[in-house]
């Protein structure tokens, strides 16, 4: 045996009773488990590990993540690593690397600067892929050959997609044109990815209609993938836009699972029952679905993301140029202000709710971490004035904190039975969402512990086997033997996020160990220099 963990209080993900037991590691697998009680010599090991009180649990899953790039600019990704996280799920919200050309690369690096850096003269990675095959090699070659920090599996992304078949534009994809992106996602799924993402609040991925998402995800079902949607609005047409998911993927005969399932802005303070009633019938009908929330109420995207759709046509560029126009950027005030733009969920904007997270441009430091609305005070303008300006200077790339959530809400959601965890960190920025570094000690330390909103055993079950089970992952998840030792060790008395939206980027405390394959990844609280993550490829099971 290559290690054992003494006397530990093991917490196995299926949602039942804890107990105490030995646990033997061997070979990168769990190869055994000795309960209390059972007859038998003690496991001996290389090495042995008193539990002094921890508790044993699967690597935490993140179902939705924006660690494209950062898994291969930052080898130790104490973000995700210090949290448990074992397993990232990335390509989310319909935008990302991977299948790209050389036109598409540029563009894509451009508009999502703000999530993953990244950007143009951005030369701390090497874009040397093009298809999603060859990204996922990317990833398991990381850092001089030796694997990334965490493993990570991939969404196709919808807008990148429908970039590389037709570009900008604002209009219906013509049958050769569906033919083709139909194409990219079946090889983009016989090379390992896992699903389909889209982002219909994100150009050009909102221009698709339903038509054309349908018949993309019947390519995704064909393969026994999962639909991931940011879907159209999450404000004034939330409900109803969680109606079109369920009735496009139903249409399909695709699994669906609900990005960052929230119900924000004012319009929907309370409307958290109505959601689950939504999705309780959906499963008492037969749909195969689930959904991922993080434990905090404000949310996070791009400054340009609050634009109305019609003025992003065309991309990065055109955006600007519409920007630098007086009477464009009246009309795009006006959808915004007054209007509620379908990029800010059809809901007037508050620039009071728009809190500067990041910017591209460190001379434009000074607006991290005030809103709109105090910058613009302070200057003695109007808030739109202050905004347009970030905008254009930044060229696009400033990240926003949205203070649009109710509590109630959040809580509500996370007890559902199909609940997952999903952190949507964006790292970058100087003060990002504390949700990169905090999200799963927040559920396990403030939400179980101080709240008591889920128990452990069940937390710990939306935190790791039941994401598994989505991603059709045989081997993790659960502690078994036979399983993947892909392992955290917390302390349930202590652990608690210590990101705050003050100090955004401190570790978690309580989580001494977490271990991939076996392997020593944060040791006694502090990061090794193991880099045992690769990437996670389910081989699809065609069908048809």
């Amino acid at each position: 045996m290559d290690t054992v963990f003494r006397d530990v209080h093991v917490i196995d993900g299926s949602g039942g009773p804890s107990y105490r037991a030995d646990v033997a590691l061997a070979g990168g697998r769990i190869a055994a488990i000795r309960r209390e009680g059972d007859a038998g010599p003690r496991q001996d090991a290389a090495r042995v590990v008193a539990a002094d009180g921890l508790a044993l649990a699967p690597g935490f899953i993140d179902m939705h993540a924006h660690s494209d790039l950062a898994l291969l600019r930052d080898p130790a990704h104490e973000a995700k690593a210090a949290q448990g996280v074992t397993l990232e799920v990335i390509g989310q919200d319909g935008l990302s690397y991977a299948p790209v050309d050389d036109r598409t690369l540029a563009e894509v690096r451009a508009q999502i600067t703000g999530w993953n850096g990244g950007g143009p003269g951005d030369t701390s990675v090497d874009f040397d892929w093009r298809t999603v095959g060859e990204y996922l090699d990317r990833l398991d070659h990381g850092f001089d050959g030796r694997g990334i920090a965490v493993n990570a599996a991939y969404l196709i992304p919808q807008g990148t997609v429908r970039m590389l078949a037709l570009g900008w534009e604002d209009r219906d994809a013509t049958p050769d044109e569906l033919t083709r992106m139909r194409q990219l996602v079946a090889e983009g799924l016989e090379q390992g990815a896992v699903g389909l993402s889209s982002g219909l609040t994100y150009t050009p991925g909102m221009y698709a209609s339903d038509a054309e998402l349908t018949e993309l995800c019947r390519v995704v079902a064909r393969y026994n993938g999962y639909y991931c949607p940011h879907h159209r609005s999450y404000g004034a047409g939330a409900l109803q836009a969680y109606e079109e998911m369920l009735a496009l993927t139903r249409e399909a005969g695709c699994a669906l699972h609900l990005a960052h399932a929230t119900m924000n802005f004012g319009v929907n303070e309370g409307r958290a029952p109505d959601l689950l009633a939504l999705l309780d019938e959906a499963l008492d009908a037969g749909a195969d679905l689930t959904l991922d929330t993080y434990p905090y109420t404000p949310g996070c995207t791009t400054l340009v993301a609050m634009l109305p759709s019609w003025a992003s046509e065309g991309g990065p560029e055109a955006i600007l140029a519409r920007l630098k126009d007086d009477a464009t950027a009246a009309r795009i005030r006006h959808a915004m202000e007054v209007d509620g733009a379908d990029g800010c969920h059809g809901v007037p904007i508050d620039w009071d709710a728009i809190e500067i997270s990041g910017v591209a441009d460190p001379a434009l430091a000074g607006h991290v971490g005030r809103t709109v609305a105090r910058t613009a005070a302070a200057r003695g303008e109007e808030p739109w004035v202050t905004a347009r300006r970030l905008l254009l200077d930044d060229r696009l790339g400033s990240t926003i904190l949205q203070h649009v959530g109710h509590e109630d809400n959040v809580r509500a959601i996370m007890r559902h039975r199909v609940h997952t965890g999903g952190s949507d960190g964006i790292l970058q920025g100087d003060k990002p969402h504390p949700r990169a570094y905090g999200t799963f000690p927040h559920y396990l330390g403030h939400y179980v512990r101080e709240l008591g909103v889920l128990s452990l055993e069940e937390c710990v079950a939306h935190l790791t086997a039941r994401p598994a089970a989505r991603l059709r992952l045989p081997d993790r998840g659960l502690v078994r033997e036979g399983y993947r030792a892909d392992l955290v060790l917390f302390d349930p008395g202590t652990v608690a996020a210590g990101a705050t939206y003050d100090a955004p980027r401190t570790v978690p405390t309580g989580l001494p160990h977490v271990l991939i394959d076996g392997r020593f990844v944060i040791e006694d609280g502090r990061r090794t220099d193991v880099l045992a993550g690769r990437s996670v490829r389910r081989t699809p099971a065609r069908r048809g």
